[in-house]
Formats: C-alpha cells, sequence, structure tokens
C-alpha cells in the first residue's frame, strides 16, 4: 500500500474507535510520537494508547487535507470541537514506522475535559 493509502485506513479505523485494526498498521518497532507526549514504542505500546485515549475521550478525526511525498503520508485534521493539528506518517513496506503529531494539549484537555 501506498502512504496515502494507509493513511485512509488509519483515519477509518480511528474514527471507529478501533485500536486492533489501528496497531496492524504499524511496524512491530514503530514510534508514534505525540509531541505534547513522550514517545510511545512498538505495536503493542501503540495499540494500549489507543485503547487507553478512546476509553478517555470520544476522538473524531477529519481530514482536511493529505499530502503524498514518497515514503511519507502528511495531513492537516480537525475534529467537531474546533481542535485542530498536523500529522506525518512515514510508511515503508506498507506500514507506519514513525508517526508524528503536532496538536495543541492545552485545548485538547479544554475541550474534552469540559464534557
Amino acid at each position: 500500500m501506498q502512504p496515502k493509502e494507509v493513511l485512509q485506513q488509519w483515519i477509518h479505523a480511528f474514527n471507529k474507535g478501533d485500536s486492533e485494526t489501528l496497531a496492524q498498521l504499524y511496524h512491530e518497532d514503530a514510534i508514534n510520537h505525540q509531541v505534547a507526549n513522550e514517545p510511545v514504542e512498538g505495536k503493542a505500546a501503540i495499540k494500549k494508547m489507543f485503547e487507553d485515549e478512546f476509553a478517555a475521550a470520544e476522538m473524531v478525526c477529519i481530514p482536511e487535507n493529505i499530502f503524498e511525498d514518497g515514503e511519507w503520508a502528511i495531513m492537516e485534521w480537525k475534529d467537531p470541537k474546533g481542535l485542530r493539528g498536523c500529522g506525518f506518517f512515514h510508511v515503508v513496506d506498507g506500514k507506519i514506522k514513525l508517526q508524528r503529531g503536532y496538536w495543541d494539549k492545552l485545548s485538547f484537555i479544554k475541550l474534552y475535559d469540559a464534557g
């Protein structure tokens, strides 16, 4: 799969809250680094991270722009509550090797802790 196709599958699984399918999109030794948090290393730890996040908040990813450049898929996104961010996905052999995301943690806490 091309990086953009992997990202589209990622968005679909994320919006279903499907941590199992999300985990299958990553290499065994992948790194997910949401820069507001510490990096999460390894497929199993990434799966647990998604399980914990989906249990804590109902999150929706609405892609605004998706770009592909070589082994990279890049996305600008928003959610229904107005949070915005971007994500960079390094895809090697059809699996995510590195994901890096940028978003405002304070805005997330204000939006999702307020219910």
